[in-house]
């Protein structure tokens, strides 16, 4: 047992003894609020008994004795000591819990039981059953039992042997049902609104519904402010009216995005990207949106345009049109140097791509977002002093599956598993025949509420002949390097490379990419705070051709700062391996947004 001394008052100083820290903390909440006056230190030290005996019998001690003690001065604060001998604790000799009515075919009251902490055995604590009476009240409302009541709940003390029984009966008479939504604010039309609703019409009531109902409103990005609102007021029937209270999004959303590279590899020291990205959340009473993504960096501008329409379900069928200009750079080339006997850097593999798509993205009912794809890709390039403008119409299939913990922008834990499989054919206009096959992974586990791990695998393949190999373009080829890849290297400067004659008959040499693609991560993260936490984090694989593999690894850490709008990075990554284009090198990595 264990000391303790109330906060110094003017007026009355209270020290406690003889009981556990939990106790302590109880019978401070019964004494209440120390003394202001003579007069409230009066009528304070009138009740400190009976406050102390209730404080000791909610947590089952009935035959406590409470030895008061009180010190008066002619100035300065009074003393109270309280020494307290707590005595046999009363136990929990049997828990009887009886339901009657519909919640009898509801087995959510049955894992209810299974998950309660009271058992025979136990020290009573009048607050432990109080909440267990007020979580039944709460998820009986919550199942749309709205009639429910307790028929009898009490606690029979035997004094004499220090036991009790509790004896909790509950009836919840029937359940009601969903009634009638009633849409408000909005100028979609009925169609799309009604697909949102996750309940059919006369569905059992249940809050977990609405939530979902509430969510899904949310994720259109149609609406501002979003209020689903159960009328129990207005129940007729066995039906509960849901009013929903919807405000529109402004008509146009303009957002900036902002990040960087600094470092010493074979890019410029200082790389920065900015993006702005124009949304019209609803173009029609349809539910047509529209979004243009703009990205600015040397050497890499890119405008991508996608249109979605909405079909059977505004977010679980979709389908999306796209059009797009991408300029890209990748790896690196290089002149030998005959008197340093040695490649100089003088430049990187451009390409310059038009993109048309077309896509359809369906979810299934567990959650898996599939879609089938077309796309016509134009792209131009010059590899090892040769022209190529390889045409491809890629059809393709992927697959995907997220699972957070959470639904924050910085998930305490989850788990996103990515398939993809893309085909062109000479039957069909493209150049040549290729396949591509994708797969990505990444996982988020937290420990302890600090302690959070991130790791990912990124694998690729393109099959395709020897002979075609050049003119599959370098948007669809493998590279490593980047914020998103291998830290302390630059964006997609790592893969395989050729050498070759020059046009001015010098020997050169070009990172063209790889046909493969195999990269890892994992990472350790530790909250400082809530909004402040530190990394460290090792990468490793690379881009390569087969037999041809030359894995790199970089090591680094940094600082994130979880702001309102989602976490912001700066890492600094190490390259640890010197590849024949690549010297070891670091790199600055500022980047914005979540990471599932």
């Amino acid at each position: 047992m264990s000391g303790f001394v109330l906060a110094e008052n003017t007026w009355l100083n209270v020290n406690i003894e003889g009981v556990s820290k939990k106790l302590e903390k109880n019978i401070i909440a019964h004494l209440g609020t120390l003394p202001e006056s003579d007069v409230q230190r009066r009528a304070f030290l009138f009740t400190v008994d009976d406050n102390t005996q209730d404080a000791l019998e909610s947590m089952g001690y009935y035959h406590g004795i409470v030895d008061i003690d009180i010190k008066e001065t002619e100035s300065g604060p009074w003393e109270l000591n309280l020494n307290i001998t707590t005595g046999d604790p009363i136990i929990i000799q049997w828990v009887d819990i009886h339901f009657t009515g519909d919640m009898l075919q509801d087995d959510m009251f049955a894992l209810w039981l299974n998950s309660l902490k009271i058992k025979p055995g136990d020290t009573l604590n009048h607050g432990v059953y109080d909440a267990l009476k007020s979580q039944l009240v709460t998820l009986a409302l919550a199942r749309g039992y709205f009639d429910g009541h307790y028929t009898k709940s009490e606690i029979s003390i035997n004094r004499d042997i220090n036991t009790a029984q509790i004896n909790i009966q509950f009836d919840s008479g029937k359940r009601y049902q969903f009634g009638d939504v009633d849409f408000t604010g909005s100028t979609l039309n009925d169609d799309v609104l009604n697909a949102l609703i996750p309940f059919e019409a006369d569905a059992p009531y249940a809050t977990q519904q609405l939530t979902e109902f509430n969510r899904d409103l949310l994720d259109t990005g149609y609406f501002s402010n979003i209020k689903v609102l159960p009328q129990v007021d207005k129940i007729s029937d066995g039906l509960v009216p849901i009013k929903v209270e919807l405000s529109p999004r402004p008509s146009h959303l303009i957002e900036v995005g902002l990040g960087a590279d600094i470092g010493n590899s074979t890019e410029d020291t200082f790389d920065p990207r900015v993006r702005l990205t124009w949304r019209t959340p609803q173009i029609n009473r349809f539910g047509h949106v529209q979004e243009t993504s703009a990205e600015w960096s040397p050497e890499r501008p890119k405008i991508l345009t996608t249109y979605t329409i909405p079909l059977s379900h505004p977010l679980d069928d979709q389908l999306k049109i796209k059009l797009g200009l991408l300029r890209d750079t990748y790896g690196v080339t290089q002149d030998y140097d005959e008197e340093s006997r040695s490649f100089d850097n003088t430049g990187q593999l451009e390409s310059k791509k038009y993109l048309i798509g077309l896509s359809r993205q369906k979810r299934s009912k567990s959650n898996w977002l599939y879609g089938y794809s077309v796309e016509s890709i134009r792209e131009f390039y010059e590899q090892l002093d040769t022209d190529y403008d390889p045409r491809f119409y890629l059809i393709g299939y992927n697959l995907t599956k997220t699972v957070r913990g959470d639904n924050t922008l910085d998930p305490k834990s989850g788990f996103r598993q990515t398939y993809s499989m893309e085909y062109a054919d000479p039957a069909l206009g493209s150049t040549i025949r290729l396949a591509r096959l994708q797969a990505r992974f990444k996982w988020i586990e937290t420990l302890f509420d600090k302690h959070r791990f991130v790791a990912r695998l990124d694998l690729g393949a393109n099959i395709a002949s020897d002979n075609d190999i050049s003119f599959i373009p370098p948007s669809l080829r493998y590279f490593a390097g980047g914020d998103q890849s291998i830290r302390g290297y630059s964006y997609q400067e790592l893969g395989p490379y050729i050498d070759y004659t020059n046009s001015d008959d010098g020997l050169s040499r070009q990172v063209v990419g790889g046909r493969y693609l195999a990269v890892g991560s994992i990472e350790y993260q530790y909250y400082l705070t809530p909004t402040w936490r530190v990394a460290s984090f090792i990468d490793a694989g690379n881009a390569f051709d087969t037999g041809q593999l030359e894995p790199v690894v970089a090591v680094g850490g940094g600082v994130h700062w979880i702001s309102p709008i989602g976490p912001i990075k700066l890492d600094l990554g190490f390259g640890l391996n010197e590849t024949e284009t690549v010297a070891r090198s670091f790199r600055f990595h500022l980047t914005m947004g979540t990471d599932l």
